[in-house]
């Protein structure tokens, strides 16, 4: 005897779902819109393997994923394979050992799911869905606005509304703790406090700096005002250089997509493990996780590069419905090219499977609206043709 549960086969392990109509398609047909925006903006389509060895996935770029990284044994090879939980550093990986002699600016683009060990932050979901753009070669502000640009061009492509895009630069902290001189568990109680946005803590550790980092805290907001507040602190010349990047990757943002809104955070650092610049995060009013990151970083040859991330499965909740094809049901005997015809018209066919079926009622129980009766559409319980 056993004191396990019964099995049960629709149990599937935690973060894992399965995709029903209509949430399947629509996730399908957001993918295929904002890969049509990628296309029409000159990148090309990549699709990398969801597994690679290990060695070969967390190297580069991809050392800083590896704790997110379910990893397994090869049978064959008797090496141990990686699932990847992020596309950006096999794209890093396929600049520079497939396409290292193509004309730079290289731009791809790519779509898929991703596994991660443990939910991202706010999230449950332990397969989740990619598909984004990097731009390899260039290193300036133009990449950087590009790449944002094109991320504002697919959320409003999708009619996503209340869109907003959080500036920060990673290695400003860095340079500022490095120039301070903080080593050690210092360093460390700094960057929690940092992290935390606890002035209290920075002021307890942050020595010398304490006051300009206080400042650079409270700096954080709309873009142009937190660009004074930056421009009014003294900082040291390697820092000043980056907080200039900063700035004119604002300017070039703002320049090329008129009235998006920016916001700009000058000491966020958390979760840009493999970024060396200007990162974005993605976010929509009254939607808590989100729908997209991304920022400059250097390719596995450390070529510049620059891309973002967007998540689909989350865009798609921050935006309305996608509208679905109309079902009409197509009753044994109508002639094949009619139907043709429905479909090339942009309808979803459902055809009977024999002369016995009773078109109305099999249309209502389809879920079809229409009906073909004598090669006209007819209603189905009052809908509308």
């Amino acid at each position: 005897m056993t004191d396990d549960p019964p099995f049960n086969p629709a149990l599937l392990p935690a973060g894992f779902v399965d995709r029903l109509p209509p949430e399947a398609e629509a996730e399908a047909a957001g993918v295929e819109t904002l890969v049509r925006v990628f296309a029409a903006h000159g990148y090309d389509r990549v699709t990398p393997p969801l597994l690679e060895f290990e060695t070969t996935l967390l190297s580069g770029a991809g050392a800083a994923v590896a704790a997110q990284t379910f990893r397994l044994m090869d049978p064959d090879t008797r090496r141990m394979m990686a699932l990847r939980p992020d596309m950006t550093p096999q794209i890093a990986r396929i600049a520079a050992t497939r396409l290292p002699d193509v004309p730079r600016p290289l731009r791809l683009s790519y779509a898929g799911p991703c596994i991660l060990m443990a939910p991202n932050r706010g999230e449950g979901d332990r397969q989740i869905s990619q598909a984004g753009v990097e731009l390899i070669g260039p290193d300036g502000p133009h990449a950087d606005a590009e790449i944002v640009a094109l991320a504002a061009e697919c959320l409003a492509t999708l009619q996503v509304r209340g869109v907003s895009f959080d500036l920060t630069m990673p290695a400003l902290t860095t340079a500022l703790l490095d120039a301070g001189g903080f080593e050690g568990s210092v360093r460390g109680m700094l960057m929690r406090a940092l992290d935390r946005k606890d002035a209290a803590a920075v002021a307890r550790h942050g020595g010398a700096l304490a006051d300009v980092l206080i400042r650079l805290l409270h700096a954080a907001g709309p873009a142009q005002g937190a660009l004074a507040e930056l421009a009014a602190v003294d900082l040291p010349p390697a820092v000043r250089a980056l907080s200039e990047r900063l700035a004119a990757t604002v300017a070039a943002i703002e320049a090329r997509v008129p009235g998006i809104r920016l916001t700009v955070d000058p000491v966020e650092f958390r979760g840009w493990q493999y970024h060396t610049g200007v990162c974005v995060s993605v976010y929509a009013a009254g939607q808590r996780e989100e729908l997209g990151r991304g920022g400059r970083y250097l390719s596995n040859d450390d070529e510049p590069a620059c891309g973002i991330t967007l998540r689909p499965d989350i865009i798609l909740r921050a935006a309305p419905p996608l509208p679905s094809r109309t079902r009409i049901f197509v009753p044994w005997g109508t002639p094949a090219e009619k139907a043709a015809a429905l479909r090339a018209a942009g309808y979803a066919t459902v055809s009977a499977l024999g002369p016995d079926e009773d078109p109305l009622v099999q249309a209502a129980l389809l879920a079809c609206t229409l009906v073909v009766v004598d090669g006209q559409l007819v209603p189905v319980n009052g809908a509308e043709v």
